[in-house]
């Protein structure tokens, strides 16, 4: 059986022993095919979110076949299993909603079963940050591997972005620019390949995070889906998965409050998703590491843009990745990261970077000539968001940066629906829309209605952006000047429920502020009682979720799951039998 090297795995505390326990665990798992179980070599998890369901991991199973020869072929033995998968586009009413649930699922998958290492499997949205979140706690040692991006799609000559040119497309067809019949045109253009949105959406952005955070080998974030070269980085994951279960390297090692403030520097560098806001929170709740959102705002206002990618910018990720990818943008970061961190693969970020840079200027710019001098997302307060809220600066107007207008409220989604293209409806271009009772527990699960059509009044009369708040999240392929994840949220008691139609509402993005511009006595007589996180009627996880979820400034993770534990592996119990044949 094994030697006493290899009895430090953890693997070896189910299929190590001489007793009825372990010929159970090892025949278990022979019957499924690791017939090596229990011969000393290192146990690796393939934590697999492929489903029919989520075209962004449709190819996950391929994927899959690829990390098992990596482990086979550094001395490891591969087991793959299933966790619940969230599709973006498909789950309503948010993916969102369900990311604490998928969380849940891996952590426990990880924990309960005889695993020395986890190779996590993702694509879409809010499966990478759910995987991250339930590996940290699990306390296994765990690598990532995201699935990469789509192909583009050509609609009419013009290569397009999954979501940011549908966006501008449906407003195409709102204000009578476009038909029906060439909006049908665009439905079998948009997603021509597997894997997740192109452009700097949540998806990249996520897969992005991975490579700061150091947890994903370097290059892997954005290298398409369809590239053969997808197989090789998946057999060199598998591999180095082996070795991270030989050396016990658990993902707390690496993900410090340096990598942290890696990820959110890289985050502000490539324009990315304000999502990855709420999810970086999230891991750092995890990792019960403190992460205010004055450091996103801090870290933004050092921090260029250099990608030019949408929707801030103009290419798809494509043409990043050629550029140099997530390598590149970190090496021109330069001393703007710590490099010393450490990284899944053992060595320093400064020596996986070491001789890396843009290979074109036009995509990644130098830092020293950088396409905005600063960051792409920064964070605002006042008495509308007490605890925070976020805009993306890098995709908003400058127009509207600063701006004060006059609210225009609507009250959940349903009433949006229902007035938002009423030609009564008092609005216009300086007008602030407001949409309340969105966030974590009014929606619930803080869905990605924060980009408010603009009245298609408006659109015909050319008006392209307006300012626009809520509690919710927006889309990471979208834009405009949107603030969004106010907090507290509307349904809690926050001060977004004392606007009124025809209030002031200031926005001045340079200054950090986001405010209603009425006396505080006006707004004390309004104040309403803070509603109660109480079920809304629904039964099971939904019910579960609006009694336990936080806020957006905290992560929006479930109250009972911090702070994580300092040991997430607790012993294995003695099974019933495991004195009956010692010293077999």
């Amino acid at each position: 059986m094994a030697n006493e090297e290899d009895a430090v795995l953890r693997s070896e505390r189910w299929v190590g022993g001489l007793n009825v326990s372990g010929l159970l665990h090892r025949a278990s798992l022979r019957a499924g095919g690791a017939r090596e179980a229990g011969g000393g070599k290192p146990i690796v998890g393939i934590c697999n979110s492929w489903s029919e369901l989520v075209h962004c991991n449709v190819h996950l199973r391929a994927t899959a076949h690829a990390v098992k020869r990596g482990v086979l072929e550094a001395g490891g033995v591969p087991v793959e299993f299933p966790t619940i998968s969230l599709s973006e586009n498909l789950m309503k009413p948010t993916a969102m909603l369900y990311r604490n649930l998928m969380a849940m699922d891996v952590e426990e998958m990880i924990r309960s079963h005889p695993l020395d290492a986890v190779v996590l499997l993702g694509s879409c949205d809010k499966t990478v940050p759910a995987q991250l979140m339930g590996a940290i706690s699990a306390g296994v040692p765990a690598i990532m591997l995201t699935g990469g991006p789509s192909d583009p799609a050509h609609f009419r000559g013009r290569e397009l972005g999954v979501g940011t040119d549908l966006w501008h497309y449906t407003d195409d067809v709102r204000a009578g620019r476009m038909s029906m019949e060439d909006y049908a045109e665009l439905e079998a253009a948009l997603i021509p390949t597997h894997g997740h949105c192109n452009e700097m959406g949540t998806a990249a952005t996520m897969a992005s995070l991975c490579e700061a955070l150091g947890i994903a080998l370097p290059g892997t974030a954005l290298l398409p889906a369809v590239d053969a070269a997808r197989a090789d980085a998946a057999i060199r994951t598998g591999a180095r998965a082996v070795e991270l279960a030989r050396d016990g390297i658990a993902p707390r090692a690496l993900l410090s409050a340096a990598a942290l403030d890696n990820a959110i520097a890289v985050l502000m560098a490539i324009g990315g998703s304000t999502n990855a806001v709420v999810h970086l929170l999230a891991l750092a709740g995890r990792l019960g590491i403190e992460l205010p959102l004055e450091r996103f705002a801090a870290i933004s206002a050092r921090t260029p843009l250099l990608v030019n990618a949408r929707p801030s910018g103009e290419y798809l990720t494509d043409a990043v990745h050629r550029a140099g990818g997530i390598p590149a943008v970190m090496a021109e970061l330069g001393d703007l990261l710590d490099r010393e961190a450490p990284t899944v693969t053992g060595r320093s970020l400064a020596a996986e970077l070491a001789g890396r840079g843009t290979l074109d200027d036009a995509v990644i710019a130098r830092r020293e000539r950088p396409f905005e001098p600063r960051g792409a997302i920064t964070t605002l307060r006042g008495n509308l968001a007490p605890r925070g809220a976020v805009i993306k600066r890098s995709a908003a107007s400058p127009e509207l940066l600063a701006h004060r207008g006059p609210a225009v409220v609507f009250d959940g989604i349903e009433d949006l629906l229902a007035r938002f293209d009423d030609p009564e409806l008092p609005v216009s271009a300086d007008s602030v829309l407001v949409l309340r009772g969105v966030g974590p527990r009014g929606a619930p699960g803080m869905p990605e209605w924060g980009m408010l059509p603009i009245p298609s009044r408006l659109l015909r009369a050319g008006v392209t952006d307006m300012v626009r708040i809520s509690d919710a999240r927006m889309s990471g392929t979208a834009y405009g000047t949107v603030v969004l994840h106010a907090a507290p949220e509307a349904a809690v008691g926050g001060p977004l429920a004392l606007v009124r139609d025809g209030d002031p509402i200031v926005l001045d993005v340079d200054a950090g502020l986001i405010a209603l511009d009425v006396p505080d006595d006006v707004l004390a007589a309004r104040s309403p009682a803070p509603v109660a996180p109480a079920a809304t009627g629904r039964r099971g996880y939904t019910q579960l979720y609006q009694r336990h979820v936080l806020q957006a400034d905290q992560g929006c993770d479930f109250d009972f799951l911090l702070p994580a534990s300092e040991d997430g592996d607790p012993t294995v119990p003695p099974g019933l039998f495991d004195g009956w044949v010692a010293g077999w």
